[in-house]
């Protein structure tokens, strides 16, 4: 086999420790340099390599899916949420304001302590629902369609604006589940 010749410059540590190298192992620099840049070059294939890869793969593929969802679910969760408090809650008169203020930074500081709880552990609220709903009403995902029977109901009740008639269904709701 024909050979090409290169002229290399590398820095003076390393041509010292290719020399030494070189020297143990009895054998050309050339023969040295043309092996470590085969293997640099080729890499080796290692037996079942690709197929532990291609199941590594899957798994992530899953798991990512599995993120998406749950991220779905907590964005839709919080817009829907977002709107309707929204859209329910009126501006406060500026003398219940920092009663208001002082509040909401005591329910933020047990919602916190909360949350720090929840991801102490595995159990996740998103999965608690998701069991939740799937034991109670399986089809829920797939006959569930936005809020359209709700703004139906309330505009078409006569009883208002549909704000006022979403506050009444919140407050009927809140009565009925406290006893």
């Amino acid at each position: 086999m024909a050979k090409k010749r290169y002229a290399l410059y590398i820095s003076r540590p390393l041509a010292h420790k290719f020399d030494q190298v070189a020297q143990q192992r009895h054998g050309s620099k050339s023969a040295m340099l043309e092996e470590a840049l085969r293997l640099s070059l080729e890499p080796q294939r290692v037996p079942g390599a690709e197929e532990v890869l291609v199941r590594r793969l899957d798994q992530l593929h899953k798991v990512v899916g599995t993120v998406n969802r749950d991220v779905a679910i907590v964005t839709e969760t919080l817009a829907l949420f977002v709107r309707y408090f929204l859209t329910i809650t009126p501006p406060l008169p500026q003398s219940e304001q920092e009663p208001a203020r002082l509040l909401g930074r005591e329910r933020f500081q047990v919602f916190v302590a909360q949350v720090g709880r929840r991801l102490a552990t595995d159990h996740r609220l998103v999965s608690e629902v998701l069991e939740t709903i799937a034991s109670n009403n399986p089809d829920l995902f797939a006959t569930a369609s936005d809020d359209t029977p709700l703004r139906t109901r309330s505009a078409g009740s006569g009883n208002g604006t549909p704000r006022e008639a979403a506050a009444r269904t919140e407050e009927s709701k809140e009565d009925t589940s406290h006893g």
